[in-house]
């Protein structure tokens, strides 16, 4: 069997968690937790990193950071993981979602001024499966409008949006380090910012509120967010290795693109002119003339010996959001056709080119002819 994913350790990994064994630093101190949050927010190219536990709670973090008004609108797109949801419902704000673009599978620029209105305090772009959002008009519209910008980078480490990277064009980023990600802890997740008012309210924050004068003395509700010096170990061996890392992604993306951007009856994610993604994940959909959706395609690829995952299921068809009432009588077309007929092939960053080529040659022969 192909994993979906597997991943990849080339450096100083092993030697790290044994010196945090050694000196019996294994929780939140410890000298590898700064050193991560200054190693990955040099390499964004900010000037604050505040490690956590996990991506959905940095998310969280971020949101909570900003002390907007209750009840405040914070527009995000309806194909997203449900963290990104999570995170605005959890700090007493109301999501409002806008469509998927057919093409990048990114929230659709076009449609999120239609959304803006005097309850609008923030927008979360989330760059898709390594590829980023246009943040140009978000950027404009957050100016022009009074609004905070939240990028969920945890798909997109080292991606590029017109040239900067994805995680540098917001007030605050939020990025994940899960096993399955370029750069990874295990477990993990960081906020980044170039604001030193935003960095010192993330740190307070995700330490319970302790202030400086009285440690158990609190003015505020705060959170135990706190990434362990073990989880930070590894992420500083990682920073060491992030450009061969990248460039894996790019070979993996290049080569699956080489062997399928000619097979009919699938689309695979369009790559704007002013966007370097990374292919986080190769996904593909299928074209509306296929005979099966990707729930059948995903069960012939096994039988081939062939792991793949389905594309994350719409927000406002949620189970939990309807029951909550959440998302009545609300459509995206484009996130429903994305969840029915799309799925990712094996994207680990231990990926080989046989199994690449294994991989292809699995959904060549699962394909119904058109």
């Amino acid at each position: 069997m192909i994993p979906v994913n597997d991943p990849l350790f080339l450096g100083r990994e092993k030697e790290f968690l044994t010196r945090c064994i050694d000196t019996g630093w294994i929780s939140s101190d410890g000298e590898f937790v700064e050193r991560f949050e200054n190693a990955f927010a040099e390499y964004i190219g900010v000037r604050h990193g505040v490690a956590v536990c996990n991506g959905t709670v940095a998310l969280e973090l971020a949101i909570a950071a900003l002390e907007l008004p209750p009840h405040s609108e914070v527009i995000l797109p309806a194909f997203t993981i449900i963290s990104c949801v999570l995170a605005v419902l959890r700090n007493g704000l109301r999501p409002v979602l806008v469509d998927a673009d057919p093409g990048t599978w990114t929230m659709d620029p076009s449609q999120v001024l239609a959304k803006i209105n005097s309850n609008t305090k923030a927008i979360m772009p989330v760059h898709i499966y390594g590829h980023p959002v246009d943040m140009a008009p978000m950027r404009e519209w957050a100016e022009k409008y009074g609004l905070m910008l939240v990028e969920d980078a945890a798909e997109a480490h080292g991606a590029r949006c017109r040239g900067k990277m994805c995680g540098s064009l917001s007030d605050i980023a939020a990025f994940s380090f899960y096993a399955n990600k370029i750069i990874t802890t295990g477990e993990g997740g960081m906020c980044i910012t170039d604001r030193d008012d935003l960095a010192k309210r993330l740190r307070s924050l995700r330490n319970l509120c302790f202030i400086p004068e009285r440690r158990f003395e609190h003015h505020q509700l705060g959170y135990n967010f706190r990434m362990t010096n073990l989880q930070a170990a590894v992420g500083v061996a990682q920073m060491e290795t992030a450009g061969e890392l990248v460039r894996r992604k790019l070979w993996q993306g290049e080569e699956y693109r080489r062997r399928l951007s000619w097979v009919q009856g699938i689309h695979l994610q369009v790559v704007k002119p002013w966007a370097s993604p990374v292919y986080w994940v190769n996904g593909l959909l299928l074209d509306e003339e296929v005979s099966i959706d990707a729930s059948e395609l995903a069960a012939r690829l096994f039988t081939k010996g062939v792991q793949t995952r389905p594309f994350f299921f719409p927000m406002h068809e949620q189970p939990v959001f309807k029951n909550m009432g959440l998302f009545r009588g609300e459509s995206y077309p484009v996130s429903e056709n994305l969840a029915r007929r799309g799925l990712y092939l094996p994207s680990g960053m231990a990926l080989t080119k046989e199994q690449i080529e294994r991989g292809c040659d699995a959904l060549t022969a699962s394909l119904p002819q058109i």
